[in-house]
């Protein structure tokens, strides 16, 4: 295992960080860790990375212990904290040099430091001071430093926060060029950004671990029903749509409140406002809702022969993990 945590709890004073924390991370991939503020993600990462002790429990990275052998621990991890401390007075390519040197790396480090600023991308800045580059560079002088010493584990705590969507994509992309080489570990709040390019997910509450699992055996937790987004070529009645078999509601996107049709055991009803939608309210894209793990993409084209219709666009969209995470951590 790359990172093995077994039992971990970590109490400040009267507050429980971390309650009996048990994990496993296997070598390779990127794993996300999620959680509310104040959930425990910070002091499992610093635990990881030896800059605090655990109250109780073992922790170990790439077989070492954590407590025993923190400088083997230090040889195997990249560390990004959240805050990214960086020396802004220090030019990029003295400050790689100067992180290099405390790692006490052997044979041409002038190369291995000009390797990293062409891996995050930082040749045009690497002449410029630390404090005077935007906050997206300054992240990938971040991850340069965290990775010079080529780690087989890398822990990155929020490291998009506060990006905009270039530089966020950008960082994302260098994040996943990493995860195929070496194990990650991060932290985010960013659920799209777990979905783009996490593996597998960690979800931590109040100092507990409550949903640990591969992204899409999370996103099959949503209690969300199926859903069909479809697009005919003409106006087209909710009230037919739910003669469709498997059909149990039919929405418009975007006016879910106002148009929104339901199939019952008591007949066609809306639920909405029945004086200006009804079950005649007519749109050419609708949202067909049918049970979970239900696929009736079939039954919705044999609905447009049949009323010689035709579809300009179908398909299924996917559980969002945002709904998942809301649920197991709502309370």
């Amino acid at each position: 295992m790359s990172i093995s945590v077994l039992n971990i709890t970590k109490i400040y004073g009267v507050q429980k960080a971390l309650d009996d924390v048990s994990l496993e991370i296997k070598p390779g991939g990127i794993t996300g860790l999620l959680g509310p503020n104040g959930a425990g993600k910070s002091t499992l990462m610093k635990i990881l990375t030896c800059f605090i002790p655990p109250t109780s429990g073992d922790a170990m990275v790439c077989g070492f212990d954590v407590l025993e052998q923190s400088i083997e621990v230090r040889k195997k991890v990249g560390y990004l904290p959240e805050n990214n401390p960086l020396y802004h007075d220090l030019y990029v390519k003295e400050f790689l040099g100067f992180i290099a040197g405390t790692h006490q790396l052997k044979g041409n480090i002038a190369g291995r430091v000009d390797e990293m600023i062409e891996m995050t991308g930082l040749q045009s800045e690497q002449h410029k001071k630390i404090g005077a580059l935007s906050k997206g560079y300054r992240q990938r002088v971040g991850l340069a430093q965290a990775m010079i010493h080529d780690p087989e584990v890398l822990i990155l705590d929020e490291p998009t926060s506060g990006l905009d969507p270039n530089q966020l994509l950008e960082i994302r992309n260098l994040i996943t060029g990493v995860g195929k080489t070496k194990t990650v570990l991060m932290s985010t709040h960013i659920m799209q950004e777990v979905e783009a390019i996490c593996n597998r997910v960690v979800i931590i509450h109040k100092g507990r671990i409550i949903a640990n699992d591969s992204t899409h055996n999370l996103q099959k937790l949503a209690t969300g029903k199926a859903v069909i987004k479809v697009e005919f070529n003409t106006p087209v009645m909710g009230a037919l749509l739910l003669g469709i078999p498997g059909v149990i509601e039919a929405l418009v996107p975007g006016e879910e409140k106002e148009y929104r049709i339901l199939n019952n055991e008591s007949g066609i009803t809306n639920e909405g406002n029945r004086e200006s939608a009804g079950v005649n309210h007519e749109s050419r894209v609708w949202h067909l809702i049918s049970e979970p793990g239900s696929d009736i993409r079939a039954e919705v084209f044999q609905f447009s022969v049949d009323n010689k219709l035709t579809v300009l666009s179908l398909h299924r969209e996917e559980q969002k993990l945002e709904e998942v995470f809301q649920e197991l951590t709502r309370n």
